[in-house]
């Protein structure tokens, strides 16, 4: 059932990202182009992505198991640390010159774009690489 349940979201995810043109780098670009031609469509897409969020999330704030039994790991604290401004500057950086975030990446990998494949391929290694010095650091 965990299974079945994980395909769903993911196809629901993906098909979303597909319809919204989330996984459309140039509509993306476009979004983030606010000195420019702005596109503010995608602000649309992400207001309806936290209304729809909201009461779920508030839920699951009360909640110790998912509702297929499984433990639910939410995020134990709020505080803004430099990490996370590091790590953030560098996702938007990405995000804006690639016009892709990993979610849409993934997405496209499915359809052998190069782009897709050269963003992802990037991703893993810069995945491995923050391993790497993890492990040095430790």
């Amino acid at each position: 059932m965990k299974t079945l349940s994980a395909l769903l979201a993911g196809l629901v995810f993906g098909l979303g990202l597909i319809l919204s043109g989330m996984a459309n780098p140039a509509k993306v670009q476009g979004f983030l182009d606010l000195a420019g031609a702005w596109d503010p469509s995608l602000a649309l897409v992400m207001a309806g992505a936290i209304g729809a969020a909201f009461l779920p999330f508030r839920l699951a704030g009360q909640r110790k198991k998912s509702w297929l039994g499984e433990p639910l790991h939410l995020p134990g604290t709020r505080e803004i640390t430099p990490r996370l401004v590091l790590g953030s500057l560098l996702f938007g950086i990405g995000w804006g010159l690639a016009g892709l975030c990993p979610g849409p990446a993934l997405v496209l990998l499915g359809t052998l774009s190069g782009p897709a494949l050269v963003f992802v391929s990037a991703m893993l290694a810069g995945m491995e690489l923050f391993r790497l010095l993890q492990h040095k650091r430790a």
